[in-house]
């Protein structure tokens, strides 16, 4: 590993420090409006690779993102059930119409597996909850499903970047780092097209 990458990480949070960052990310990211320009997916996976390089245990990582995204669902879906109509006339929401009315029929189609869903889904992510709070859904049966949701969020995102860092030691001396990382790219591409082509409704 190259000098300047060592001391890069070395300069990286880790421990407690690491682990309530994860739990800020995925907290904003689940926010309506907010989740938009927020790049926690990304942030996320390499959170993951963060813990496979000992910066953090894994099991740290993987609650801290499942907890931020319960949080931030939570709050998104309070937003919705009490401030719906208020939120959706100021900025950012004022100029995302078009998203949030997919993410109405998203919800209309699917009911409370659209807030399970979702998660998977970048551009409704935030927006999910708060057509859920703004639809009226039942508070039980949402929390369930955003718990569930937050939990393979918070598995499968830093689980990808730690295998990602187990799989490039394997891989750098066949494809180097950069073939790799373009590969893997690539598929997370692929799976998430697959899946919004299969969910969300036709424009």
């Amino acid at each position: 590993m190259e000098v300047w990458f060592r001391e890069l990480l070395t300069s990286l949070p880790g421990g407690a420090t690491l682990a309530l960052a994860v739990f800020i990310i995925a907290f904003l990211e689940a926010l309506v409006g907010v989740g938009l320009i927020m790049p926690g997916s990304v942030l996320t996976v390499f959170s993951g690779w963060l813990a496979f390089q000992g910066k953090a245990p894994l099991f740290e990582i993987i609650l801290a993102a499942a907890m931020g995204a319960l949080c931030g669902d939570l709050l998104s879906f309070w937003g919705g059930a009490r401030l719906g109509p208020t939120l959706r006339r100021h900025r950012p929401l004022r100029s995302r119409q078009e998203l949030l009315r997919l993410a109405e029929i998203f919800f209309i189609e699917h009911g409370g597996k659209s807030v399970l869903i979702g998660r998977f889904i970048g551009p409704i992510r935030g927006l999910v909850p708060f057509i859920a709070g703004a639809g009226q859904m039942a508070v039980r049966p949402f929390f369930w499903y955003s718990a569930l949701s937050g939990l393979l969020w918070g598995i499968s995102y830093p689980g990808l970047g730690y295998l990602g860092g187990s799989s490039w030691q394997q891989a750098e001396t066949l494809i180097g780092r950069i073939g790799w990382l373009t590969m893997l790219a690539f598929a997370a591409g692929v799976t998430v097209l697959s899946i919004r082509r299969y969910f969300l409704p036709k424009r």
